[in-house]
């Protein structure tokens, strides 16, 4: 599967984006799906997840009643609403498709999408 993240720019504190998460292939719904994002001088760190059987979902502490993490599987799509930004949200964010279920680790194999930049001033 290959992923193609949109979505991301510059915004200011308090305010709201939406980053989507494009992928290709017909086996889309058999992935459960994730975000993460890597801050300047951070490691990686999970962020949300969707589970593809069931929908269900898993989201960090940090980001929690802030962001919405949903797909559409007949787009093909994963979104990530992002509401009431602050600066430590600042990071690149990362689509993954995961074969297995086990947020917030990456589990099984894990198949990566290019960064998006969120930028969020104050």
């Amino acid at each position: 599967v290959q992923l193609q993240a949109s979505g991301g720019g510059l915004v200011q504190a308090g305010g709201s984006l939406r980053l989507f998460c494009a992928a290709s292939g017909r086996t889309f719904s058999r992935y459960h799906m994730g975000w993460f994002r890597q801050a300047p001088g951070k490691d990686r760190e999970f962020v949300a997840a969707i589970n593809g059987g069931d929908f269900r979902t898993y989201y960090a502490d940090s980001v929690k009643g802030r962001f919405t993490i949903s797909r559409d599987n007949a787009k093909n799509t994963v979104y990530l609403q992002m509401n009431n930004l602050a600066p430590e949200d600042t990071a690149v964010y990362y689509c993954a498709a995961l074969t297995e279920w086990d947020p917030p680790i990456p589990a099984g194999d894990v198949y990566w999408g290019q960064g998006t930049q969120v930028t969020v001033s104050s």
